[in-house]
């Protein structure tokens, strides 16, 4: 594996959470999930210092995946990681998703924060909606600072499978 520090981003509802247990389960790194990291009882948002001391203590680490976007902190993981994987997915399917997966229980999550079909939930599809004009150029932006480093596009849901089967033989 050449690969030990790993961040995948992308819109809700990509697969994010999905490719990062994966990738955990083939290569025994550990897995970051930032929203359980983030997130305090009642949906509750981590205070700002706090959030950046708890970025820079993640990727201390000599090996690890980080699942998760906050645009805020993305720069403190893409000066860290070996490789970013993006998951660039249509947003018709990350609302899908997201509205399949809408209040089953989710490792991703903290258990004390519920969803609930509210204006939060469909303010959050909103989001989702809007993340292609809102946060891709971020996350572009940035890897043209970093572009000594490797940068995977994934378009589709079966690209995500293809790019297990690679790291399932070593070629990652």
């Amino acid at each position: 594996m050449k690969y030990n520090r790993i961040i995948i981003i992308g819109s809700a509802g990509s697969g994010k959470s999905y490719l990062s247990k994966k990738i955990a389960e083939i290569t025994g790194h550990p897995l970051i999930h930032l929203d359980n990291e983030f997130w305090k009882p009642g949906w509750v948002e981590t205070p700002r210092d706090e959030w950046i001391e708890k970025q820079k203590n993640i990727i201390a680490s000599d090996k690890w995946i980080i699942d998760g976007n906050y645009a805020s902190t993305l720069d403190i993981r893409f000066e860290a990681c070996d490789v970013i994987i993006f998951l660039d997915i249509n947003r018709f399917i990350c609302i899908l998703s997201a509205i399949k997966r809408h209040g089953k229980k989710r490792t991703d999550l903290p258990d004390y924060c519920k969803e609930k079909f509210d204006k939060e939930f469909f303010d959050f599809l909103k989001w989702i909606w809007t993340f292609p004009k809102r946060s891709k150029h971020k996350v572009l932006d940035l890897h043209k600072q970093y572009e000594d480093k490797p940068f995977i596009i994934i378009k589709r849901r079966r690209e995500i499978n293809s790019l297990i089967k690679t790291i399932c033989s070593n070629d990652f």
